[in-house]
């Protein structure tokens, strides 16, 4: 009787989905955007994007604060759609992608913040230098099969850093005082995962 109570528990179990106690997904770099912004002479705000970027999320959908993120970006592929800037942004005054190549961010905390938004705390590192950051996601969504059969969903983020934090001293006055290059920048995120 308990042998035959263990198979039936046996079958209930393996028919139950995966991400009922927590499935873990890559993302999909090709359908993710890691963008930017940061004031440029005082008038406007400059974008750009991390190209090249790879990283694993854990979610448990029956407790989302055990939502687990870590993400390895490659410095060098940052992307302003200006080739001398952006030269100049993987240099020395920047990220000194020669010597510091990646950009990671790995949670430590995760609470609700309102129906369907979280806020991850983590440790985001620049330049080799590490600070706390809060990424405010909305999502993640449902689960969707796509045409091939892959099970995925997705996640909107923001965040805010000042780049002086990380070691990004580099500045220029303009005759008004005002900085050619801004201190504040806003990130942005788009990422869609699929589960392995």
């Amino acid at each position: 009787m308990r042998r035959a109570t263990f198979s039936c528990f046996l079958v209930v179990l393996v028919g139950i989905p995966s991400f009922v106690f927590g499935a873990t997904y890559q993302i999909d770099p090709g359908h993710s955007s890691f963008q930017f912004k940061i004031r440029h002479m005082t008038v406007s705000n400059v974008a750009g994007q991390f190209k090249k970027v790879k990283g694993v999320v854990k979610i448990d959908d029956g407790d989302l604060t055990n939502l687990a993120v870590d993400v390895d970006i490659e410095a060098t592929s940052v992307d302003t759609d200006h080739a001398k800037r952006d030269e100049h942004l993987r240099g020395e005054d920047f990220f000194f992608v020669s010597k510091y190549p990646a950009i990671t961010f790995v949670s430590k905390k995760v609470t609700q913040a309102g129906e369907n938004r979280l806020k991850v705390v983590g440790d985001l590192t620049i330049r080799g230098v590490t600070r706390e950051i809060v990424v405010d996601v909305e999502g993640p969504t449902q689960e969707v099969k796509d045409p091939g059969g892959n099970f995925r969903r997705g996640a909107t983020g923001t965040s805010k850093i000042n780049r002086k934090d990380f070691g990004i001293l580099w500045h220029r006055v303009l005759d008004n005082g005002g900085l050619v290059v801004g201190d504040e920048v806003h990130i942005s995120l788009e990422i869609e995962l699929i589960r392995k």
